[in-house]
């Protein structure tokens, strides 16, 4: 299992996705999380995400049926289920979560040895807000938000099996690619 985190901005699933893309010999397939959100579009329950009620998201919770979870807003609920990764490892695929920091921690301690966990850095802070300001999808005051919980969420990199730093995407792809890699032999 390979368990990628980073600040938002940092280049995390763009290498993801490329890795998925790029690299089929490696057998690669995100993990498939729960929301107590709506679906959006042309979202499928069972594909893009198992959509649950709140209700039903803190009966799992209070079953302990969660790898992790955290709840972003009131009754709005995102997880991770145990069952599904075991289903998808008995599959043969090679699971990869894209979560956030704090989830990222409790999978990695939950499968130990199992799991590589992955910590996606910017080079520094500005360069974040370089990053975020240039693709011109979020306010000034949300841009401000983003780099406060970055800042935060950077303090985690130490608990994490590597730190790849994307100041070069190519390079920060090329050196994911060989981590994950040696991890798979």
């Amino acid at each position: 299992m390979i368990i990628v985190s980073a600040p938002s901005g940092s280049g995390k699933s763009t290498i993801v996705n490329w890795l998925m893309k790029e690299h089929p010999e490696l057998h690669l397939n995100f993990s498939i999380s729960c929301t107590s959100r709506a679906p959006r579009g042309t979202e499928q329950n069972g594909v893009e995400y198992f959509f649950l009620t709140p209700e039903e998201f803190k009966e799992k919770i209070q079953h302990n049926e969660f790898l992790e979870y955290e709840e972003v807003y009131e009754n709005r609920f995102y997880g991770t289920l145990k069952q599904q990764v075991e289903n998808q490892r008995e599959a043969g695929q090679n699971v990869v979560f894209d979560v956030d920091v704090k989830g990222g921690v409790n999978i990695k301690k939950y499968y130990g040895d199992d799991a590589m966990s992955l910590f996606i850095q910017p080079p520094s802070v500005e360069e974040l807000r370089r990053r975020l300001e240039h693709r011109g999808t979020d306010t000034p005051e949300a841009i401000e938000e983003r780099l406060a919980k970055a800042a935060y969420e950077m303090t985690f990199a130490l608990q994490f099996d590597h730190v790849v730093v994307n100041d070069d995407l190519e390079t920060a792809k090329q050196e994911t690619l060989k981590l994950v890699q040696d991890f798979l032999k």
